[in-house]
């Protein structure tokens, strides 16, 4: 039942967020806690930290639901739903023991929520529509004001249409620091979310309805090539925080290193927990941190699903490997203007022939493949991206380095033929 300090709190509400809003630059900081020696914050890549400020002891923050435009990458952008402007919405970075607070400002057309995904604190604070709370009407502000008791990597995301609500983008990362000064501390520190799209080819709008034949797989809500890089230098220790939100596991690959699992939304494990490992399950509603000693190169990290490293995913199409079509191009271009017939010895003639410019995708459209390396096409997209690590790294977060040069003798390279003694 709501009692008579809330509902003058939920009143209030809207012009206290208002004055959080109004007040940048004045009483809030980005980041985590001041006061903590040797702390540094979370690099969120093609996205931000939420800017928070401290009142009588306590940190607020202020989250608006909202729609927001997004872009993948160039070439396809969408009506999304997320949090200050973004999807995901900006990373939340804290430290264990502190005090928080949250106002919520629903801007959407319909009720939501925030639940705190993985989170200890109050029954009345989990943000369940209908559960625990009254769900946030257009237009009002609730407070969420809860200990923060533990550690670890976690996520947010609205408990109220939540289907609809997430399938449009409304989710972010919760990164909760140790009060005490970690063992092996790293020198960088990512975090990427996982998920899933249906924008079907010419549309702008994603489709909830959708539930397991997705067009657009993401990390922080972009695809590859538009994912910044993950930069470190040579020797350092880098922690790669992942959430998944999306509607599928995700087997995340990463070459060059034997990573440790190290942690989870429980928190940085034990060190006789950790284990090697080179590709890791994130499941729906999980987190893992890995982390490694950075060694130089132009490292790929990827899902393993290898149709989860594609972009505008068809589905149902007929099977053209091996078929000439040579016979039926001509009839088929009375038909489409235009058309080419593709897909007979496999798909790497599709992504040259739109880089060449011979065919134009659907509107609003990415191709399936994509991404230029320093020796070609690489042929991917969707959740993939690179670890870029030099012996000395003078780029910030989301430059770019340029393309890692392998030292002589250590690369692979092309020969006539393979000796005739060679067994085979």
């Amino acid at each position: 039942m709501i009692n008579r300090r809330q509902l003058l709190l939920g009143s209030a509400a809207g012009l206290v967020g208002q004055a959080l809003t109004s007040n940048r630059g004045i009483a809030q900081t980005t980041g985590i806690a001041s006061g903590i020696p040797s702390r540094q914050g979370v690099i969120t890549p093609n996205g931000r930290s939420l800017p928070w400020r401290i009142r009588d002891g306590v940190k607020e923050f202020h989250l608006i639901a909202e729609e927001v435009e997004h872009e993948f990458a160039p070439g396809t952008k969408i009506k999304a739903w997320g949090y200050n402007g973004s999807t995901p919405g900006p990373t939340i970075e804290a430290v264990e023991g502190d005090r928080v607070r949250f106002y919520v400002t629903n801007r959407l057309p319909e009720p939501t929520t925030i639940h705190w995904h993985g989170l200890i604190l109050p029954f009345g604070m989990d943000g369940v529509a209908g559960l625990t709370q009254r769900a946030i009407q257009p237009g009002e502000t609730w407070v969420y004001e809860f200990d923060l008791k533990q550690h670890g990597t976690h996520m947010y995301h609205p408990h109220a249409d939540e289907m609809l609500q997430m399938a449009m983008g409304m989710m972010g990362m919760f990164i909760i620091h140790p009060r005490e000064a970690e063992e092996n501390p790293v020198d960088r520190d990512y975090a990427l979310l996982l998920h899933n799209w249906a924008v079907h080819p010419g549309t702008y709008r994603p489709d909830p309805a959708v539930m397991t034949e997705f067009d657009l797989w993401t990390m922080n809500s972009k695809v590859f090539p538009a994912i910044d890089p993950l930069l470190a230098q040579t020797g350092e220790r880098v922690r790669v925080r992942i959430g998944n939100l999306s509607m599928w596991n995700h087997p995340m690959h990463m070459h060059g290193v034997q990573f440790d699992v190290t942690g989870s939304d429980g928190g940085r494990w034990p060190r006789q927990q950790w284990r090697k490992e080179v590709t890791e399950i994130v499941g729906v509603g999980q987190t893992r941190d890995l982390e490694f000693v950075a060694v130089a190169g132009d490292w790929p990290l990827h899902c393993h699903m290898s149709h989860h490293t594609m972009n505008a995913m068809g589905h149902d199409l007929p099977n053209t490997l091996g078929v000439n079509q040579r016979d039926i191009v001509q009839r088929m271009r009375a038909l489409v203007p235009g058309y080419m017939a593709m897909g007979e010895t496999g798909m790497s003639e599709h992504q040259s022939h739109i880089d060449m410019g011979h065919i134009n995708g659907p509107e609003n459209t990415l191709p399936m493949m994509g991404g230029q390396g320093p020796y070609g096409g690489m042929e991917m997209g969707g959740m993939f991206t690179l670890i870029k690590v030099r012996d000395r790294m003078d780029a910030a977060p989301g430059q770019d380095p340029g393309w890692y040069q392998p030292p002589e003798g250590t690369q692979a390279y092309p020969v006539t033929a393979a000796p005739e003694d060679l067994p085979s």
